[in-house]
């Protein structure tokens, strides 16, 4: 297990090529899940837990490694299922999310699947609002499940999404204009972490749930003009995403004449130096990592400020 992720850093070649590598584990059940390996930094036989007072249930505890303490999130009962039960049997998938360090129990830890953004679908319309998808994929003829875990998180340490006063009174856009932008996110949590924070910005925001969705959106509205970003100025988007990635996305838009003008923010919680070279290769105008309101707010102001 110790060298699942040996070859990690040979992997950013995959970006920009809507293409990812998941890496497959289970928690009760057969059911098989997935995570992004971008986001993985390590994967280590459980380690004996400590409990501390008021943790939230779904903690099964905080683990010492390598001189740092990290709290270690049952997977299965964070997504309404039976808690992982022998956790020294079991397995830690050590993740980074929006700018911090979590430890993720798992039953099992299978494989590192290579694959096209355009082979992992939004889950199915009945899921309903409760789910805890962020995609699904087929692999050897089974359903793969991509959770969520930005709504696990926020669920479990709710984020501050407001902007701060100084920021607020720090900002120059023309809230008068009332802007038209877009967001573009497969996490609907996510969606609506960055509307709050935009809110006092005074803007028209639209959604999309991938880069495929919001493409679609663009090339409707190119249809009635030659030069959406008059309508459109601003895109803010995440980088992975069923069907189409947020780079891929981004280069398709530069590619397209009446889309091209449009600014666009990548706006991830992948970690890595690769990112920055990537924004400028498919011709990005910003990026940030998921997730400061204050830094998400004074891209857009510098961006529409410009314009």
């Amino acid at each position: 297990m110790s060298g699942i992720l040996d070859s990690v850093n040979k992997r950013t070649q995959l970006v920009g090529q809507n293409r990812l590598e998941l890496l497959l584990f289970k928690l009760n059940g057969r059911q098989r899940f997935g995570i992004n390996v971008f986001k993985v930094k390590e994967v280590l036989q459980c380690p004996p837990l400590t409990m501390l007072p008021k943790l939230n249930p779904y903690i099964r505890g905080v683990a010492h490694i390598r001189g740092t303490t990290i709290s270690v999130i049952d997977l299965s009962a964070a997504t309404g299922g039976r808690p992982i039960e022998n956790v020294k049997d079991s397995f830690i998938i050590i993740a980074e999310y929006n700018r911090s360090v979590q430890g993720f129990l798992v039953k099992s830890v299978e494989r590192i699947i290579n694959m096209n953004w355009s082979a992992i679908m939004p889950p199915p319309q009945g899921a309903g609002r409760s789910s805890y998808l962020t995609a699904v994929t087929e692999i050897d003829g089974e359903l793969v499940e991509i959770i969520d875990v930005e709504k696990i998180l926020d669920e479990i340490s709710p984020m501050k999404t407001e902007i701060s006063k100084e920021m607020d009174e720090a900002l120059t856009i023309d809230r008068e204009q009332n802007y038209h932008i877009m967001v573009v996110d497969d996490s609907a949590v996510a969606r609506k972490q960055i509307i709050r924070a935009l809110e006092s910005l005074n803007l028209q925001i639209d959604t999309a749930k991938d880069g495929r969705d919001a493409l679609n959106k663009l090339e409707k509205i190119s249809a009635e003009m030659e030069n959406v970003a008059t309508e459109i100025p601003l895109i803010i988007s995440d980088i992975e995403m069923p069907e189409m990635d947020g780079y891929t996305l981004t280069a398709e838009i530069r590619d397209n004449p009446k889309l091209k003008h449009i600014k666009i923010v990548l706006h991830t919680s992948l970690s890595g130096v690769f990112n920055q070279a990537m924004v400028q290769k498919v011709g990005a105008n910003d990026f940030i990592a998921k997730f400061n309101p204050d830094e998400l707010a004074a891209a857009v102001n510098k961006h529409l400020s410009l314009k």
